[in-house]
């Protein structure tokens, strides 16, 4: 199936300084962008187009992918001036890059990419800054035997606060923490049918206009997902990430805990 990537917002929060103005998806995680590890996730799973919905900072996912080195994440020979790589990881996708508008929601982002879909019933979208283990075949399964319009994946709260149980007298109750609560939050990935188009209005939102539409009608399923799941929507964020990626820590890497390699060994001059 296609994969939409929503990768064209400021990331405000993502920045360390005024000089810095890559998008939130190009920020690294070890040796590679957030948007590849992204990527590398749908393409282990045999998901390899992609449609990048791109806006802010679009040069830089650009300049990325058109001067991509394969040798940076894989291994190879190196014989009489010429590499011989022994594993790829984008040799087999393909990419579309969509100047969607800088100041679009995402809604209409994904409208402006609709035409590069094909008609085709079902497809994939993402953030393209959210790491996850979630078991992506399994998710889409369960969407495709469904009669439904979109399919997202949820996940416990990932505040570390602590809610309070007021009485009248302000008298505290009880406290809980905000991840023990029976509450899910949006995970940032999503399996949609073409229905969805039908409920995001010009400069409209994904969520809460598409997928709270569909909500409203019964069309609207989730996939609850307990595992692995990181969003990177501030710096301090990013960094634990990456610190985890250096030390080996790195369970949406599923890829490797699979000892599965996209792609096949190719000679490049």
């Amino acid at each position: 199936m296609k994969v939409v990537l929503f990768c064209g917002g400021y990331g405000l929060r993502m920045r360390s300084g005024a000089a810095d103005d890559i998008p939130k998806p190009m920020a690294m995680v070890g040796s590679r962008p957030l948007i590849w590890h992204v990527m590398r996730y749908y393409a282990h799973f045999g998901h390899t187009e992609f449609i990048l919905c791109l806006g802010y900072g679009a040069h830089h996912i650009k300049d990325y992918f058109l001067h991509y080195e394969e040798t940076t994440s894989n291994d190879f020979v190196l014989s009489n001036g010429r590499t011989e790589l022994l594993s790829t990881d984008i040799a087999d996708w393909t990419i579309t890059f969509v100047q969607t508008g800088i100041e679009s929601p995402i809604g209409e982002r994904l409208r402006r990419v609709r035409h590069h879909l094909d008609g085709d019933e079902m497809f994939l979208a993402n953030y393209a800054d959210v790491l996850t283990d979630a078991p992506l075949p399994e998710m889409i399964d369960r969407f495709a035997r469904r009669d439904a319009g979109a399919s997202m994946l949820v996940v416990p709260p990932q505040s570390s606060f602590h809610c309070v149980d007021l009485g009248e007298d302000g008298l505290v109750g009880g406290i809980t923490p905000v991840s023990e609560l029976p509450l899910w939050e949006n995970g940032g990935y999503f399996v949609l049918r073409q229905e969805v188009f039908d409920h995001i209005p010009e400069n409209g939102d994904l969520v809460a206009d598409g997928c709270a539409e569909l909500a409203k009608r019964g069309r609207l399923v989730a996939h609850q997902h307990r595992g692995f799941w990181k969003p990177t929507d501030t710096v301090k964020e990013r960094a634990a990430l990456d610190a985890a990626y250096a030390r080996g820590d790195r369970p949406w890497a599923v890829w490797e805990r699979d000892g599965a390699r996209a792609g096949s060994a190719v000679r490049t001059a």
